[in-house]
């Protein structure tokens, strides 16, 4: 058994998953350096070239390879994508985390900085308020769009078919159920202030103020929210600090490149 075989022999011995998934990890750093031909690549990663061919095959139609002419096969735009996002976001949270410091000073409540993936929110960063509150949430945490201050803000440029959309497939979710019309109504008023309210659709006793952040393109890219609980947060408060949390929002939206 040649040494190629071998290790192929012993990579089969692993789930396919995780063997499949290796593999094609492995084949992608292989031609992060330089392009390399199937063989080489084959040659390079220890698998033969027949599987070296099919997983090449797949990324180059996810566009995590591209042909690269006379030399073989090197880095897709879906790898430089994907960087670009990581650095973005990592970008993001850096800028934005003095501004919501100064935030959580200011309000004494929670503040939240989040992304949207599918039918969620991701927390990008957290500062825990400064009374004896406890809110649920956490870095790197996910939770509905439909129900949270910043989920509703995130998706303020949402065409109405889509926030329809989103009400079919996540509405259940909603502690106090509301009718399609009733969820594009209040998108409206929110799309048209500028802001969004988590009124307890998440967790009963949680209220939530959330502005959207935008980049250089206008485009939102994350959000951010002031939260607490009912005995902090009455609506007149609620009213308080929309012109708050949106002049923060602007504030970062502003250092990520967006004019006024």
């Amino acid at each position: 058994m040649t040494d190629s075989a071998a290790h192929e022999h012993a990579q089969d011995k692993k789930p396919l998953t995780s063997q499949t998934l290796l593999r094609g990890l492995d084949v992608i750093e292989a031609v992060a350096n330089e392009p390399l031909s199937i063989s080489a690549i084959a040659k390079h990663t220890g698998i033969t070239y027949g599987t070296a061919h099919r997983i090449v095959s797949v990324l180059v139609q996810r566009h995590y390879l591209k042909p690269d002419s006379g030399k073989g096969y090197s880095l897709g735009r879906k790898v430089l994508e994907l960087g670009f996002m990581a650095f973005h976001q990592t970008a993001l949270t850096r800028i934005a985390h003095p501004f919501l410091e100064r935030l959580a000073l200011d309000t004494l409540d929670t503040v939240h900085l989040a992304r949207v993936e599918a039918d969620s929110v991701i927390y990008l960063d957290k500062i825990s308020s400064q009374r004896s509150v406890e809110i649920s949430s956490r870095i790197g945490g996910r939770k509905p769009l439909i129900s949270t201050g910043v989920g509703k803000a995130l998706i303020l440029d949402w065409p109405e078919e889509e926030w329809g959309a989103l009400h079919h497939r996540t509405g259940s979710v909603l502690r106090e159920k509301i009718t399609k019309a009733q969820w594009l109504a209040l998108m409206r008023g929110y799309a048209q202030g500028g802001y969004a309210f988590d009124l307890g659709e998440d967790v009963h006793a949680i209220r939530c103020v959330a502005a959207p952040v935008r980049d250089g393109s206008r485009k939102i890219v994350a959000a951010i929210s002031v939260s607490s609980t009912l005995e902090h947060m009455d609506p007149e408060r609620m009213q308080q600090l929309i012109p708050i949390v949106k002049g923060v929002a602007a504030q970062i939206s502003a250092e990520l490149g967006m004019c006024a």
